[in-house]
């Protein structure tokens, strides 16, 4: 029995993030010479896409490169090793110098050891924490990557009250939405946008937007939705907010 192919309809988000086998591609290609719906939810996923290499890259924890560098100055080198000449009283008096020579290096051997164990200790903080924001942001990107390429996602456009337009592609079946924004107004440091998903259980926090970037704001992954939600956006303190404080400047029947 031969297994049905997806509707053309259904292979956008995998057409836009270059997911399809190369049989689907030319039969969506063929189909999106003559589907205007498809040409232009193509357009509005191409530009949602062009966050995702943005959303995805991890940059290393803040003063990363100056502690290094700290640490590294701190730390006293070991001198190059050379042959050893006999100094005149050394020669004469064989048992001190080899007991001065000897002490030396019992005494500095405690403070470069426990410098060194420091700097380990801050490049292996260092390098956790990396690694650590490089696994949150690739589940991020792989949870995005899913809603857009989900057989029912379907993108939907609103413009928000104070400027700008966003663009919300949604699955219910991944029960989430990616949010992206063109041209929201630039808010003082003290403000932010935030989403929310508001039903009939109530409103619920579901994300705060990131500053723009390029004049695009996003994306950003709501995850949890439930039916009869709408997304909503407000502007709220900096911090965020468990309720919504301020007007809805955008609200999208899901």
């Amino acid at each position: 029995m031969r297994a049905s192919r997806p509707e053309p309809h259904t292979l956008a988000g995998a057409f836009v993030l270059d997911a399809l086998g190369p049989a689907d591609r030319a039969r969506f290609e063929r189909h999106l010479a003559r589907c205007e719906q498809c040409a232009k939810e193509i357009r509005g996923l191409a530009e949602v896409t062009a966050r995702l290499a943005g959303a995805a890259a991890a940059e290393p924890p803040p003063g990363l490169t100056r502690r290094a560098l700290a640490a590294a100055a701190r730390t006293r080198q070991l001198p190059p090793l050379a042959p050893e000449r006999p100094r005149p009283w050394a020669t004469r008096h064989p048992s001190v110098g080899g007991r001065v020579a000897r002490a030396r290096l019992p005494r500095l051997a405690p403070a470069l050891a426990g410098l060194m164990v420091i700097l380990a200790v801050v490049l292996g903080l260092a390098a956790r924490g990396a690694q650590h924001q490089l696994r949150q942001d690739q589940l991020r990107t792989n949870a995005i990557a899913a809603v857009l390429t989900a057989r029912d996602a379907h993108m939907i456009s609103a413009r928000v009250s104070t400027g700008g337009t966003a663009t919300i592609v949604m699955s219910g079946r991944e029960h989430a939405l990616v949010f992206a924004a063109r041209g929201l107004r630039v808010l003082p440091s003290s403000r932010r946008y935030e989403l929310w998903l508001m039903g009939p259980g109530g409103d619920e926090p579901a994300g705060m937007l990131p500053g723009p970037r390029g004049g695009m704001t996003g994306p950003v992954l709501a995850s949890g939705l439930r039916p009869g939600d709408r997304l909503g956006l407000t502007i709220e303190p900096a911090g965020g907010s468990a309720h919504p404080t301020a007007p809805v400047i955008a609200l999208v029947a899901l």
